[in-house]
């Protein structure tokens, strides 16, 4: 039985892939995956992903330069949902944090605090004003 078998992508074709910090274990996002994603990051050894607003897919780090080197790929006992481990180069946030997960809860749960320092301003990342 293939690998590929095993996955359960839902009604869009799509599954979601959690992307861990190989040498740490941080969490530094999650993003959608349809097949064709997930064919590319396992043929080419960097992440692969399908943008559901933009609807297209990309590679991360295409604009920024922040890769994702694979170090291995798993996958749930459901067949829902990857896991992904990486060898992250820069920010994994377009925001230039080097996780997704920046933020926390704080106070009485209506506030927030930011968890870690920026690496970059987008405007840097990305070229922009």
């Amino acid at each position: 039985m293939s690998f590929y078998e095993k996955l359960k992508f839902n009604a869009d074709g799509l599954i979601p892939a959690i992307v861990q910090e190989h040498a740490t274990g941080r969490v530094l996002m999650m993003a959608w995956m349809n097949r064709a994603s997930l064919e590319s990051t396992l043929a080419t050894g960097k992440t692969h992903f399908w943008s559901r607003s933009r609807k297209k897919f990309w590679m991360k780090g295409e604009e920024s330069g922040h890769i994702q080197i694979v170090k291995d790929v798993a996958f749930d006992c459901d067949g829902d949902t990857l896991l992904i481990q990486v060898e992250q180069t820069g920010a994994a946030c377009h925001e230039g944090y080097k996780s997704c997960f920046f933020r926390s809860v704080a106070g009485d749960a209506t506030e927030f605090q930011v968890t870690e320092p920026l690496l970059k301003s987008p405007g840097e990342i990305y070229g922009q004003g």
